[in-house]
């Protein structure tokens, strides 16, 4: 795989600064039962990085000592970790909201029969991949017969009450275009989305995320292989959007890895790029610091990725940043 990292280093992106954090973003580990070309993860089933049990016992302590109102889990396949669902339960019992990133085929795996009941029971917001209302586009970017279980995934969630308005059980869908450009825009997107699903499959939602591709990890090298790295960064940095700034994710997110240790972003964990050191300035930022760490106020590490984040109508973990 081509490292793209020395491609992004050097970087007129501006100065970006952290305020208070109201999301934690949590990756269990890179275990997937899917392999998608777009996914800047590299995520996949034979990928056997978790985190540990002291690692994950940590987390609900940090949602009370920082006041987080958000949890947001997330993989590869985060449910394939076997504490999933204690953690879901003690967020929950926190008061706190809990996020699932869904790639929707995992509730048809082993030992998740259940799984769909357990989220709508703990009412966890789920965030589920669909990158395309066509089997074709969706087959063709995340393997042969991922449709049509994307498809009973989501009517079975639909089911639970799912999508439906007051039920309290948010179900958003996510979009990543099929190659080297960006997303179209969200609004009228969402739209033929909700008109297509219903039309055909019966299937309500609540929102549609349009996120870009970002020039990381396994898409990164795919442009990098097809020689198109340079023509999409020229696309990005051409329609940078300086209101994009303002509500980028990394001013209120902070991103865990495997491990424990801490990223202002996810596209930033992949990188390698770690939070700027704690005010002592001792070793590396991890989860635990969080106890006694503030990280508001601290400089936002910054590369050419970034301009993914900024260009058009903006991309973040919750869709287009600018309707």
């Amino acid at each position: 795989m081509h490292a793209t990292l020395p491609l992004l280093q050097s970087t007129e992106f501006p100065h970006l600064s952290r305020r208070q954090l109201t999301t934690l973003q949590v990756n269990l580990g890179y275990r997937c039962n899917q392999t998608c070309v777009h996914c800047h993860v590299n995520a996949g089933p034979n990928r056997t990085e978790m985190m540990d049990g002291e690692t994950l016992a940590l987390i609900p302590s940090i949602l009370t000592a920082r006041g987080i109102g958000t949890l947001d889990l997330t993989g590869g396949a985060p449910e394939l970790h076997q504490g999933f669902r204690p953690l879901v339960q003690a967020a929950s019992a926190l008061g706190v909201k809990v996020i699932d990133r869904c790639n929707l085929t995992i509730l048809f795996e082993p030992d998740q029969e259940d799984l769909a009941e357990f989220l709508a029971q703990h009412r966890v917001e789920v965030v589920a991949s669909l990158p395309c209302y066509s089997l074709a586009n969706v087959d063709r970017q995340r393997g042969e017969g991922v449709f049509d279980k994307s498809i009973a995934a989501l009517q079975q969630l639909n089911a639970l009450g799912y999508g439906h308005a007051g039920s309290g059980l948010t179900l958003n869908l996510v979009y990543n275009p099929q190659g080297a450009v960006l997303p179209p825009e969200q609004t009228k997107l969402q739209a033929d989305y909700k008109r297509e699903l219903f039309a055909h499959f019966g299937i309500v939602f609540n929102e549609l995320f349009t996120l870009a591709n970002m020039p990381i990890q396994r898409f990164g090298s795919m442009l990098i292989s097809k020689g198109q790295f340079n023509d999409y960064m020229r696309l990005l940095k051409e329609n940078f959007a300086a209101a994009n700034l303002d509500s980028v994710m990394c001013r209120n997110l902070v991103s865990v890895d495997w491990q424990g240790f801490l990223y202002d972003c996810d596209f930033n964990q992949q990188l390698g790029l770690a939070l700027p050191a704690a005010r002592n300035g001792q070793g590396r930022p991890h989860l635990r610091d969080l106890l006694t760490d503030d990280p508001a106020g601290r400089p936002i590490r910054v590369a050419d990725h970034c301009y993914g984040c900024t260009a058009g109508q903006g991309s973040s973990c919750g869709g287009a940043l600018q309707e």
